[in-house]
Parts: C-alpha cells; structure tokens; sequence
C-alpha cells in the first residue's frame, strides 16, 4: 500500500495535464499550417515570374494574419486557460491614415512573424509529438491488437510474444516520453505567442508605468482624502468640546466670586490651558489641511498663512478654474512652508508668492529678499528636501534658486490636466 501511494504521484505526474497540452498542440495544426498555402502562393507568383502579383499575397497575409491571432488566442484559452497579453492598440480611425499606421505597426509584423514563420515550423514539431504519442500507444498496447487477431496465427507464429514484449516496452518508453515532450513543446510555443503576439517588453514597461502612475495617484487621493475626514472630526468634535470646556471655565472664573483663592487660580489655569489647547489643536488642523482650503481655494488659504506672518507678504493669485484637491494641497503646503522656512532661516523683510495656471501646469512661485544660501542638498532641516518630495510625488518639478546675499526663489510647476 506504501508503495503504491508513492507510485502514483510519480506515475501520474506526467499525464496530469498531458491531455490538455496534446489537444493545444492538435488545435494549433490547423493555424499554423494556415500561412503554407499563401506561401505556397507567393513562390507561385515569384517562380511564374509575374510581379503584379506578388503583393496579393502578401495583402492577404496582412489581413488573416489578425484573425489567426484570435484563433491562438482563443485555443490557449479553451484548452490550457491561459490569455495571452493583446499588444497596444494603433488608434481608432477609418480611413487611409489608420489603415496605413496598422500596417506599419510593429505588433502586426510580429504576428505576420508568428503565423508566416513560426507556425510551419510549430506545425512541424507539433506532427512529430503527435506521431511519438500514436506510435507509443500503438506499441503499448500490442499485446491488444495481437489477441485480436485470430486463434490459428496465434499458435503457427510462436515467434511473436518475444518480439511484441520489446515493442511493448518501447511503447511504454514513448508514453512517458511523451509527456515530457509535450510540455517541452507547449513552453516553447507559449513563450513565441506571448513575444511575437502579445506586447514587446518596452509596450509592457509603459504598461506597467502607467499602471503605478495610476495606483499612485490613487494613493494620494486616498491620503488627501483621509486628511480631510480627520480635519473635519478634529474640527467638528474635539475642537467643539474644547471650546465649550473653555467656555464654562470662563463662566465659572467669572461668576462664583466666594470662591477660595487656591480654587480660582485652578479655573484660571484649566481656562488657560484649555485655550492654548484649542490654538494649538487650530495649528494641527491648518496643517492636515485647512477647512479655507477646500472651501475657498488656494487664494484665501494662502492670504489667511500669509496674514500669520510677521513680515508682510504679497500673495498673487490668478487661477481661472481651480485644480485638483491633491494638487491644490500640494500647492498649499510648500507655500506654507517656504514661508515658514523664509522666517525662520532667511532673515528677510518681505516675501512675493505668485500662483498661476500656465496651460495644464500650475505655477507656484516663492521669493524673498533674504540672506540667500538655501541649499536644497544640506542637511541644515532647511526643509526643502521635504518640499521637493512632496512635490514629485505628483510627478511635479521643484526647483530653488538661493546665491549667497539673496535674493532666494522657489519655482514650483504641478501638473493640473483634467
């Protein structure tokens, strides 16, 4: 029993998936034999000598060769469940110019590469497995076929029970030969289908490209987006509750006049700590992202960070229909800390931002009359090296130009398409 279990995965390993993989390569015959006929045409012409013939059957290939495709791609399906990639598509269109740019495309030649050259010679191979796997089941199965044949040649040719054993035996060889040569011969035809008809591996990068330009995208919608739900709770809820716990300690520092003296120092300290809270958790809330924001655009938010500031800042805002929540908060965002940066490190007297929408690029501009030396390269946590993170991961472009005795100007470009 013991060896009977371990038997049968190794006996029956190799026929597994043997069924599946023969009948792929007994539907390919007829595809891949399909180009023969118009090869057989185009030698015709050549050999008969009349060139006003020769390119009919190189249009003819041109316009089956997209149908022989569906057929290969329809039998890897069917039979071992396996899509293979469809190229890129040339473009819609209908007339002459979009005929031509299909013929001219690369996956078309391919294909014509595919069914013109390497079918016959799969068609080949594919008749060469099929006859091991007729062979190997006919001498498998000789003994069948011998008592078969009647009693009175059975007993005259005693001769053939030795040699019907050795051909049996081959027989045997081939049918577990045979599988191996199948799947050997299906890789290798699968691997040509997906290089010759599916797409090149510089179509696939592109692909892919725009695959995780799109799922990055989808990130950061998703992170504005949860930054703006915890705005909205802290706004809504904890500040609330903060407020109104500062307004009734106010109440009550106001109102119960007998109180002990130590008593009321402890409502004036909770009144002040209660508001220092809500001014801190009003900073918090402006940088996750503030409410004016996303009600009012890119021009009130900035003149509200602006109005914050201790040297005067000029805020130029010329946008004629606003951007996208991520790229608006982007924008938002670095001005903000070029700002903040241009207090603490430039030692300037005033600042200019100007915010303008050039095509589909949004142009974000900060100067300021400062020391200057802005290295975007050091390790100071000036916060620029920030800045340009944030702003490539909208596939933006951040620049900061900063001599020595100033001026210093960051130039900011987002990508605003519809």
């Amino acid at each position: 029993m013991q060896l009977t279990t371990w038997l049968q995965p190794v006996l029956g390993r190799p026929f597994r998936r043997a069924g599946h993989r023969t009948a792929l390569l007994a539907a390919g015959l007829p595809l891949h034999l399909a180009a023969v006929p118009l090869w057989l045409w185009l030698l015709g012409t050549m050999a008969a000598l009349v060139p006003a013939l020769t390119p009919l059957p190189v249009l003819f290939t041109l316009v089956v060769t997209p149908l022989l495709t569906v057929g290969q791609r329809r039998r890897y399906r069917a039979l071992v469940g396996k899509d293979l990639p469809r190229p890129a598509a040339p473009g819609p269109g209908r007339n002459w110019k979009s005929a031509l740019r299909r013929l001219t495309t690369r996956a078309l030649w391919r294909q014509v590469c595919y069914h013109a050259v390497a079918g016959p010679l799969f068609a080949v191979l594919d008749l060469a497995v099929l006859a091991v796997w007729a062979v190997a089941l006919v001498a498998a199965s000789l003994y069948v076929w011998i008592w078969a044949l009647p009693p009175q040649w059975r007993v005259t040719d005693v001769a053939y029970t030795t040699q019907a054993a050795y051909i049996t035996a081959g027989g045997l060889a081939l049918l577990f030969l045979g599988p191996r040569l199948t799947g050997a011969l299906v890789r290798l035809e699968t691997r040509a289908a997906e290089v010759l008809l599916g797409p090149s591996r510089t179509e696939k990068l592109t692909r892919r490209v725009a695959d995780l330009a799109e799922s990055r995208a989808g990130v950061l919608d998703a992170a504005d987006a949860e930054r703006r739900r915890i705005e909205r709770d802290l706004h809504d809820g904890v500040q609330q509750r903060l407020v109104s716990l500062a307004v009734n300690l106010g109440l009550a520092r106001s109102t119960l006049g007998d109180l002990p003296e130590d008593a009321r120092k402890v409502i004036e300290e909770a009144h002040r700590e209660a508001k220092e809270a809500i001014a801190e958790l009003n900073n918090l809330v402006r940088g996750l992202h503030p409410a004016v924001l996303e009600d009012r655009g890119l021009d009130a938010a900035l003149s509200g960070v602006a109005a914050r500031l201790p040297i005067p800042v000029r805020v130029a805002v010329d946008l004629s229909q606003r951007p996208s929540p991520t790229v608006e908060a982007v924008a938002y965002f670095v001005v903000s800390e070029a700002l903040t940066n241009v207090v603490k490190h430039a030692q300037a007297t005033r600042a200019d931002v100007t915010v303008e929408r050039i095509g589909e690029t949004l142009l974000v501009v900060v100067a300021d009359d400062g020391a200057g030396g802005a290295d975007l390269a050091a390790a100071g946590g000036t916060g620029l090296v920030g800045l340009a993170k944030r702003v490539a991961s909208v596939d933006g472009t951040f620049s900061c130009r900063s001599p020595a005795g100033g001026p210093t100007i960051i130039t900011v470009e987002l990508p605003c398409a519809p």
